[in-house]
């Protein structure tokens, strides 16, 4: 191999290589193991389609990495493996990214019309789905092309109506004249999950009702001034004793030349306010429920567009909401009903993705109804059939589920599947898979005018398909007979209601299945510190950018283009350049897959630091080290797989083979559990420290032996021990493994044409051999005491030692004899000597292991005036630099900064210290030589 491990080169090489070779397809798995897929057991995943609105950034690359983590895992262990790819068309999302692309040409949707719009629609697609698509490729996702699919597809789309349609004639689906949330800016209704509601400074208007008969008035508060034009009613409680004898008597509407009914109604709180509320039914979610009880007239007084509309008095027609409320309040100032204005903090209800203020807006949609779909859900959870890792997530499915409201699945727009639905020229619906199809079911003749609905549908009315649709549905397919229900889904908190409930609800309806047994949560990837990753913070993260590097320049660009604020983009450059002053080094796509896996703590959000993954791209450097010594040492020459032939195991061998297979065990367990970051531990581990860090340096005085039988094993165990770690690792690093594995296939015997095809490791508890790790354990503790000792006395590691031992029991005795050549090798020291009961040592620096004493006389060794001088110039400059961390952590501006920047002020004390306990310590121990 190359002597520098070069990632781009490698994942370019097999990127293409499995795929071009049909290594992800299930159909060519089976032939090339020349299995029956009846008898391999079936394992899927549906890849949560990403949007059609750009690229995949960081949470998508954590998500990737876990699945195509569990697939090469599971397609090694020998199932019939299917990760099936593909992007959703994101109704609203994708239609405001053209409908902008369009504003900035001065062009609106209407301007184009439908059709031609919807081919704008489709060029953006295209480039955009291609760029996902390469994205995925090139993060080594071993996905099955063949089965690629798009939520706007055709067998996608049939499958949409088809679902519509069966709701419709089980009774689930109907039309009515309801409030929905409406976005003003996009021009359509949009589910409650699509709204944020965040607290905001406002208003209390107190105003004056007065009543019909004179005699009084009634005060009523609200937040919204201009709703006062389309009020039904006023409300009281029914025991309140200031009004009850109210109830029935009228008031004069303000503004409007009517009168309104003074209503009784729990729903008032005597507490709040005047204890008496306004109701417009037509524009509050809380005054529809009270509007539907008392039969009140439901007037609607806006446009789509949020403006007053001709069922308003002339004064404020065709005004803006906003300038609606103002007129409204002045016109009541004027005529002295305004009783007093407040501060008052409200939670304002916006679109997620407009941010403008959404209205309650009462207009004909199709819903759902959604009481029996989710208590079937409900229940496949509770039951078991699904489960949810973590467990406690279930907390927040049933939550939702057994609150739940009718769903609106109508959207006022062009993008997306179009509801089949058809309406004559009086108005009325009908529902059917096509035109044809509806004449004949409802017997309409051709002389019916009919014309199709001109909405679509709600983006996750399509999603809650995609387990099944994908795979063929509604007919009865061999890929959803082999692989529905899918074995996992893994996907974040966020779309827990969006999604998860959504695909259950539909899947257990239309096949009496759970669309998938498990459902593992994922944590979202925020920065290093722990903030949400966003472009107006500036710590968004391309994952490309970290795989292949960007030049500093190059990522300011990219973070500041595109911000309008002068300020906001000075601030963003200013801190990308302190976090990435050299830009972002590359680190390959191993290295970056990796660290996700080893931040996946089940649960939590993922804290992502880029230097995490620097640290593990140093781990690929170390395998590609450590093959390229086993390649140096055992190439060309005999490695042990002539069974016929002696081979002898030196403890070295049985001890790290042993460690294999309790790695193996571990491994098992973590994959079963998704605890990613434990398994990553667990193979970086034993990667590292064990295999490169200990058994190769344990290795190299077994090979310097002249007894071929030794030379066998090691030589044996160095290659066999390296596949079998290339097996365990490549689902997390499939690239790196595959590299080396094909070169260190052969000298293990091993044959196939791609290691994502071999067999995964699984333990052989036989050789686990406890004597063999107590005997490595020993000597790493012997090696590591003499290393020590010269550490601390700065003594050369090239410079072989004297080594008396004292307290050496039977089994010391024993284990110096047998493992005397590698310790004298590894530990650079002279035949080591046991001191004779009451021999006097001579003065030495020590350490212990166990109860026995390792001692290096220091006679001759060290300088010990200059050796006390260099120790203590290093505590006066320690002592400096502490008392500089004293003063800043004592400064009383200190506890005003950021509590992450205090924690690492103390931690930095913290070391200080003990560093200066330690050399304070070794210049005892030197004066007392």
């Amino acid at each position: 191999m190359d002597k520098t491990y070069d990632p781009r080169t490698i994942e370019a090489r097999w990127c293409e290589a499995w795929e071009k070779n049909g290594w992800y397809t299930p159909e060519t798995v089976a032939q090339i193991r020349g299995g029956d897929r009846a008898a391999m057991p079936p394992y899927s995943i549906m890849i949560p389609p990403p949007n059609v609105t750009g690229t995949l950034h960081m949470g998508h690359a954590f998500q990737h990495s876990v699945m195509d983590a569990l697939t090469r895992y599971h397609r090694m262990l020998g199932c019939d493996t299917l990760w099936l790819p593909g992007t959703d068309h994101a109704g609203i999302a994708t239609q405001m990214v053209v409908e902008r692309q369009l504003a900035a040409q001065g062009i609106k949707r209407t301007d184009l019309g439908r059709e031609k719009f919807l081919e704008k629609v489709w060029e953006w697609k295209e480039i955009s789905g291609n760029t996902i698509t390469n994205q995925i490729r090139r993060m080594g996702n071993s996905v099955d092309w063949t089965r690629e699919r798009f939520t706007m597809d055709e067998m996608l789309n049939k499958a949409v109506t088809e679902e519509f349609v069966k709701l419709h004639e089980d009774g689930l689906v109907y039309r009515g004249k309801r409030l929905v949330n409406w976005d003003p800016v996009l021009l359509t209704a949009i589910s409650d999950l699509e709204v944020e509601a965040a607290e905001e400074n406002g208003k209390m208007w107190h105003f004056r009702y007065p009543l019909a008969d004179g005699s009084g008035h009634l005060t009523v508060a609200t937040t919204r001034p201009e709703t006062m034009l389309g009020d039904s009613a006023v409300a009281v409680h029914p025991e309140d004793e200031r009004y009850k004898h109210l109830i029935g008597s009228n008031v004069k509407l303000p503004l409007c030349d009517r009168e309104i009914p003074v209503i009784g109604d729990d729903y008032v709180d005597r507490e709040f306010g005047t204890g008496v509320v306004k109701i417009t039914p037509a524009h509050d979610f809380n005054d529809y429920a009270v509007g539907q009880r008392h039969k009140l007239p439901l007037l609607n007084i806006f446009t789509p567009t949020a403006h007053i509309n001709d069922e308003a008095p002339a004064a404020y027609r065709g005004l803006d909401r906003y300038d609606a409320r103002k007129r409204v309040v002045e016109d009541l100032e004027a005529l002295g009903l305004v009783e007093k204005i407040e501060d008052h903090k409200l939670k304002v209800p916006r679109g997620d993705r407009t941010g403008v203020v959404v209205e309650p807006y009462l207009t004909d949609q199709w819903f759902v109804n959604m009481k029996g779909l989710a208590e079937n859900a409900l229940a496949a959870a509770k039951d078991g059939r699904m489960q949810f890792v973590p467990e406690n997530w279930i907390n927040t499915y049933d939550q939702w589920l057994g609150n739940i409201q009718d769903w609106c699945i109508s959207r006022n727009l062009w993008w997306g599947h179009r509801i089949p639905a058809w309406y004559d020229e009086e108005g009325r619906h009908y529902v059917g898979r096509n035109e044809a199809e509806l004449r004949a079911k409802y017997e309409l003749a051709d002389s019916v005018k009919l014309r199709q609905d001109d909405d679509t549908f709600d983006t996750w009315f399509s999603s809650a398909l995609w387990p099944f649709s994908t795979l063929g549905w509604p007919h009865n397919s061999e890929d959803l007979k082999r692989w529905y229900p899918s074995s996992v889904l893994v996907t974040g908190f966020d779309i827990i209601f969006f999604w998860v409930a959504r695909m259950a609800m539909m899947g257990l309806h239309f096949l009496g299945e759970v669309p998938f047994r498990e459902v593992y949560i994922t944590g979202l990837v925020r920065d290093a510190e722990g903030n949400k990753m966003s472009k107006s913070k500036g710590n968004v993260l391309d994952p490309l950018d970290l795989v292949d590097g960007i030049a500093l320049e190059d990522l300011v660009l990219k973070r500041t283009t595109g911000l309008m604020q002068p300020q906001l983009a000075a601030k963003i450059e200013a801190a990308t350049r302190r976090q990435f002053p050299q830009g972002i080094e590359p680190v390959g796509v191993d290295a970056l897959r990796f660290t996700f896996l080893a931040l996946a703590s089940t649960g939590r959000d993922v804290r992502f630091d880029a230097s995490r993954a620097s640290g593990y791209r140093n781990f690929c450097n170390k395998i590609w080290n450590a093959a390229n010594y086993v390649f140096m040492n055992t190439e060309d020459k005999d490695c042990g797989q002539d069974e016929s032939l002696p081979c002898t195991l030196s403890a070295a061998d049985r001890w790290i083979v042993s460690r294999l297979q309790k790695l193996e065990l571990e491994v098992a367990e973590h994959f079963k559990t998704y605890r990613f970051d434990l398994l990553s531990q667990s193979l970086y581990q034993f990667i590292w420290n064990e295999y490169c860090d200990w058994y190769i340096e344990l290795s190299k005085p077994a090979l310097r032996s002249t007894d071929e039988a030794t030379l066998r094993g090691t030589r044996r165990t160095l290659v066999r021990v390296l596949e079998t770690s290339l097996r365990l690792l490549h689902p997390l690093m499939p690239f790196i493994t595959e590299e080396i594995w094909q070169r260190v296939a052969p000298l293990a015997a091993k044959t196939g044409p791609t290691l994502m095809l071999q067999p995964y490791p699984l333990a052989n508890t036989a050789r686990i051999d406890e004597a063999a790790e107590a005997d490595i354990e020993w000597l790493k503790g012997f090696i590591l005491g003499v290393r020590q000792i010269r550490g601390e006395m700065d003594i050369a590691p090239g410079k072989v030692l004297p080594l008396l031992l004292q307290n050496a029991g039977a089994a010391d005795s024993d284990r110096l004899t047998r493992l005397q050549e590698a310790i004298q090798f590894l530990a650079r020291v002279e035949t080591p000597r046991v001191l004779a009961t009451g021999e006097a040592a001579p003065e030495s620096s020590t350490a212990l292991l166990g109860q026995m004493t390792l001692l290096v006389p220091m006679a001759g060794l060290i300088d010990k005036d200059a050796e006390l001088a260099r120790l203590a110039k290093q505590i006066a400059k320690l002592e400096g630099d502490m008392a500089k961390t004293e003063a800043r952590v004592a400064n009383p501006n200190f506890g005003k900064a950021p509590e992450q920047v205090q924690q690492q002020g103390r931690d930095m004390l913290a070391r200080q210290q003990q560093d200066l306990a330690a050399l304070k310590a070794q210049i005892e121990k030197i004066s007392a030589l």
